[in-house]
């Protein structure tokens, strides 16, 4: 039986370079069944405390979580905005976190990052990396690609050698912990 994956990019751009990546890591999975997410289609009012005696967790934040719940693994790639996770990525995480149990469902993750620059979205990738281990009793992988312009390209994917091999043992080593 072939695994259930989950990917998103943690970005409401419709252009965002980490959809992208995201995307293609997903098309690497093999036979693995992949459900490809956008944050656009889970937009819900801003999280506050008040918010959710008022009105409960909105249906949105439940489906979200439900997609968590159904995969075997989840791939999600960080876009950076000021250092941090975008608004839509946040946004979604605490109402999520609300729901019953671990937020990721104690899944295996491959958290990845990138950005036209040479840091890759290296930040946010730590501080996903740092702070998911303490809700998430699973083993999480990692992969920044820097300068997302001269290292990827649509037809072939990562094009410098060296960060593909980097990103192909941290593909394997996710896939072998499904």
């Amino acid at each position: 039986m072939s695994k259930k994956v989950l990917a998103f990019g943690a970005s409401s751009s419709k252009h965002s370079i980490n959809k992208k990546l995201a995307s293609y890591t997903a098309s690497q999975m093999g036979d693995a069944e992949v459900t490809v997410l956008d944050l656009n289609d889970f937009e819900m009012p801003i999280y506050s405390i008040d918010r959710e005696k008022d009105t409960g967790i909105p249906d949105k934040a439940i489906k979200f979580k439900e997609q968590i719940l159904k995969a075997d693994g989840i791939i999600i790639s960080f876009a950076e905005h000021n250092g941090a996770y975008t608004a839509a990525f946040k946004n979604i995480f605490d109402w999520i976190s609300r729901i019953e149990g671990s937020p990721w469902g104690d899944k295996p993750m491959f958290l990845l990052a990138t950005s036209p620059g040479a840091r890759g979205g290296k930040t946010v990738l730590d501080l996903a990396t740092m702070s998911f281990k303490f809700m998430n009793s699973n083993k999480i992988h990692s992969f920044s690609l820097p300068s997302f312009n001269t290292n990827f390209t649509e037809e072939g994917g990562i094009s410098d050698m060296t960060l593909n091999d980097a990103f192909q043992n941290s593909l394997s080593d996710f896939k072998s912990s499904l």
